[in-house]
């Protein structure tokens, strides 16, 4: 059971990271270059309705297989501090993936159907950020994840 959890666990991450660097390291510079604001925004809109289903999944899996791992392997609240650390900044990355789907990612969508394109830019320039930092904090885990068994914390 703990390897199909962690494999789970492990693919869940790498759909929403990996999604994360592609969006924002990739896709954005390359949409910057070729496509006109009004074109952008539709792209984004369209890109987001279909990578943020799967975050909501990854969020479910990463939730669920983290806890049974934290207290199933870890021994709960008195398990290793680097299983904490990625326990909160989970946590953290979650939060900013809902406020960005709850609100800016609302405004977007409703500036492309109503062709406001300055709303719109504000609007995907908040989740370019939002999304940065999530990635960053993504980044972050995994390191934590590969090499914190083996840290001094």
């Amino acid at each position: 059971m703990l390897g199909l959890t962690i494999a789970l666990h492990v693919l869940a991450t790498v759909i929403w990271v990996g999604g994360m660097f592609f969006a924002h390291q990739c896709l954005r510079p390359a949409a910057v270059d070729v496509l006109d604001p009004p074109q952008r925004l539709r792209l984004w809109r369209r890109a987001f309705a279909r990578f943020f289903p799967w975050v909501w999944v990854c969020v479910a899996v990463l939730l669920a297989t983290g806890l049974w791992m934290m207290f199933g392997v870890f021994g709960g609240f008195q398990g290793p501090l680097y299983v904490h650390v990625m326990f909160g900044i989970g946590l953290v990355m979650m939060a900013i993936f809902m406020h960005v789907y709850f609100a800016p990612y609302r405004r977007l969508v409703r500036a492309v159907v109503a062709e406001d394109w300055s709303l719109g830019a504000r609007a995907l320039a908040q989740i370019r950020v939002l999304i940065g930092v999530n990635l960053s904090l993504g980044l972050l885990v995994v390191a934590i994840a590969s090499a914190g068994r083996y840290l001094a914390f």
